[in-house]
């Protein structure tokens, strides 16, 4: 496994109070098993596989008050001057970089909006080791109300160009990377609770976003934004039961 390119969303992860319920809910919802990590410091960090392939995260909160939280990951080649970029460009490092086991070596900002976002130096973890398939992460995205603020920040950290597409009456904006475009931004939707902070969401793909949705709800998730098309396919916006935002996407 190679990796992904540097600039790229690379892994994500689910920081939560109750493990064992996450353990229940996603497993149930999109078919992965969990591998349970052996390091006592750890706190019992589990591995999301589908069909045995890492997909996503998920651990103990960092602080005990921490809301259950999705957090995106980007990859770097260099955590330490990620850092130093971030608070150049009036973001906040709220976890300075450092080394996890010998996986590899990560960091947690915040944009000056206040949406957290995580960087990824692979050492012997690449990141996700399956993309755009059921059950796999297909999409990260910014939902912020400050998108002008948001384009200056993240070119200066990672040297993103971002690309507006109008679509009816909000402008969307694609994040190029090089030749591809990797992650998105958008508005806040107003079906979301006007006192939501600025955040990335994160999107895994599935094979019915209809059937995913109404399976969450039956596991005690909430449907927040039900099913409805968009440009990048069909789209719904999901709690889980302890609250921990995310998306679920049927491609086209």
């Amino acid at each position: 496994m190679s990796g992904v390119e540097p600039g790229t969303p690379c892994w994500a992860d689910l920081a939560t109070p109750d493990l064992t319920a996450a353990r229940r809910f996603y497993p149930q919802l999109f078919g992965w098993t969990g591998r349970v990590s052996r390091q006592p410091e750890a706190g019992g960090y589990t591995t999301f596989l589908k069909d045995g392939r890492a997909v996503a995260g998920a651990g103990p909160p960092a602080t005990p008050d921490q809301v259950p939280i999705w957090s995106t990951y980007v990859a770097t080649d260099d955590a330490d001057l990620a850092a130093t970029r971030v608070e150049a460009a009036g973001g906040q490092v709220l976890v300075a970089p450092f080394d996890v086991f010998d996986q590899g070596r990560m960091a947690v900002f915040a944009d000056p909006a206040g949406a957290t976002f995580s960087v990824w130096q692979p050492m012997a973890m690449h990141g996700a080791e399956l993309f755009n398939a059921p059950g796999a992460m297909s999409w990260n995205e910014l939902v912020t109300p400050d998108p002008d603020g948001a384009k200056l920040f993240y070119e200066l950290v990672f040297g993103w160009h971002p690309e507006d597409e109008p679509t009816g009456p909000v402008t969307c904006t694609g994040w190029r990377c090089g030749a591809r475009i990797v992650a998105g931004m958008t508005p806040p939707l107003e079906e979301l609770p006007a006192d939501l902070p600025a955040y990335w969401s994160v999107h895994f793909a599935v094979a019915d976003t209809d059937a995913a949705a109404a399976r969450a709800a039956e596991l005690g998730g909430t449907i927040l934004v039900p099913p409805h098309d968009v440009p990048q396919g069909r789209l719904a916006a999901l709690r889980d039961p302890q609250g921990a935002l995310f998306s679920i996407t049927t491609l086209p």
